[in-house]
């Protein structure tokens, strides 16, 4: 097969930020190294040299090799290019499900099987906006303000994991989900008044589901009973749970049935003292007026 010669300025990482492969996910190096094996083994077998590859693909010859070499996550986009240079019939394209995984770091993924297979998530996050609901523009304002300072691949990983986690709005069926949101979270424009306001519009967007309900904690409310730190409960078909706070055992992970119970407690008792969804909704939709 011939590769078309061209003049356009070819890739470099520098182009693409955030697509390095975690040197501490062994599941993710594995996936990455077998991908790119397959690729370089497909190309020489049709005698295509890596530059040339590279012209064809837009990316430069040593991006080639790094993918190659199991050094970097390809794009979606490349694997599907790779395989119509290389008449691969759709066997490299279709690694692509494998790989798209591997971009998201390991806690990332573990957090998105599980709420992939609970019927009911019930989250309060006291500082932030919750990741669930995070647009990718607010995402990186946020991380972006972290110090010590994330790098720049780093923040470009944790953005990406955060926006394919939203894939559980799309659940058929779909699991019950409530937030509660702080009122300071929806007025701090981190990023920008601009970022603020489609992150606005975003929870508008996401409080029409019929299985999602959000509701805002006002700031002059006199009881408080979320001062200890958020709550994450998740509860799935077969009976069984598992809830995280600051407050219960250090935040790690907790499945006994007494400890549940206390952050399920806490947490009704929260969503009691913030505003109706309803109310929630019209305090958004006024914020977003004022922004």
């Amino acid at each position: 097969m011939s590769v078309d010669d061209g003049a356009q300025r070819l890739k470099t990482e520098a182009d693409e930020p955030g697509w390095e492969v975690d040197p501490d996910d062994e599941w993710g190096l594995a996936v990455i190294a077998t991908v790119g094996r397959q690729l370089r083994l497909r190309r020489e077998a049709v005698g295509i040299r890596a530059a040339e590859l590279g012209v064809a693909t837009g990316y430069g010859e040593d991006m080639i090799y790094k993918i190659e070499g199991g050094k970097r996550i390809p794009r979606p986009e490349f694997l599907d290019k790779a395989d119509e240079v290389l008449g691969a019939g759709g066997l490299i394209a279709a690694m692509k499900d494998d790989v798209a995984k591997v971009r998201y770091p390991k806690k990332v993924r573990a957090l998105a099987k599980m709420e992939a297979n609970a019927v009911e998530i019930q989250l309060y996050d006291p500082l932030n906006i919750h990741g669930l609901l995070q647009t990718p523009e607010y995402a990186r304002g946020l991380l972006l303000m972290r110090r010590p300072a994330y790098t720049q691949d780093e923040v470009e990983r944790m953005a990406a994991g955060r926006v394919a986690r939203q894939s559980v709005f799309q659940r058929d069926p779909a699991p019950e989900i409530s937030f509660v949101l702080e009122e300071w979270t929806l007025r701090r424009p981190l990023g920008g008044r601009v970022v603020l306001r489609a992150q606005l519009e975003r929870l508008l967007e996401v409080g029409q589901l019929r299985n999602v309900e959000l509701q805002v904690m006002p700031v002059d409310r006199e009881e408080h009973a979320g001062l200890a730190g958020g709550i994450e409960v998740l509860k799935f078909g077969d009976g069984s749970a598992v809830g995280r706070s600051a407050a219960v055992a250090n935040g790690r992970p907790v499945t006994e049935p007494k400890q549940l119970h206390i952050l399920e407690l806490r947490y009704g008792i929260i969503r009691a003292q913030a505003l109706t969804p309803r109310e929630s909704i019209a305090f958004v939709e006024q914020l977003l007026g004022e922004t």
